[in-house]
């Protein structure tokens, strides 16, 4: 079911690795009718390289990737391209970057237990985030003030209908 919005709007769901977002992402694009990004494709090599060795990046490092987003988000909405962005954007100073001058962007925060995020990263394969960088990920988190904050532990599906809920409310 493809949502029409009388403006452009853009959606960043968020949260520490291992919580969701790229499978809500999608999942919510698609619903929506949107185009979707996943905010990894867009990290420089050495990015990859250092999270893959075990190595949190430090804010020098998130720098260039944070402003590709953010001109990615910029060109969406002036093209009257709604989309859906994955990115962990742990603290409020990314979001402010990302948001920067970016008006009909809200943020979708996947808000999940340390538990549950381990107990799920503990077993999927395939991914360079590793498990053992969850604690500085939990430790870098400033939740949100302002997003549509959604339970992660809920099945995929009623995630997506809680957020598309609580964006009619907005």
């Amino acid at each position: 079911m493809s949502q029409h919005l009388s403006c452009p709007r853009f959606l960043i769901v968020m949260g520490v690795s291992g919580c969701g977002k790229t499978t809500v992402g999608r999942v919510l694009a698609e619903r929506l009718g949107w185009d979707f990004y996943e905010g990894d494709d867009f990290h420089p090599p050495a990015n990859i390289a250092k999270m893959s060795a075990g190595i949190a990046l430090d804010d020098e490092a998130r720098a260039p990737w944070l402003a590709t987003l953010h001109d990615l988000i910029a060109s969406s909405l002036a093209g009257y391209k709604p989309g859906v962005l994955t990115c962990s954007a742990l603290r409020e100073r990314y979001r402010q970057t990302l948001l920067a001058g970016n008006s009909g962007t809200d943020i979708v925060y996947l808000r999940g237990s340390y538990d549950l995020i381990l107990a799920r990263m503990t077993v999927r394969t395939g991914h360079y985030m590793k498990a053992d960088l969850l604690k500085s990920q939990f430790e870098d988190l400033e939740e949100p003030a302002e997003a549509l904050t959604v339970d992660a532990a809920l099945p995929v599906d009623q995630i997506v209908e809680e957020i598309i809920r609580q964006m009619g409310r907005r």
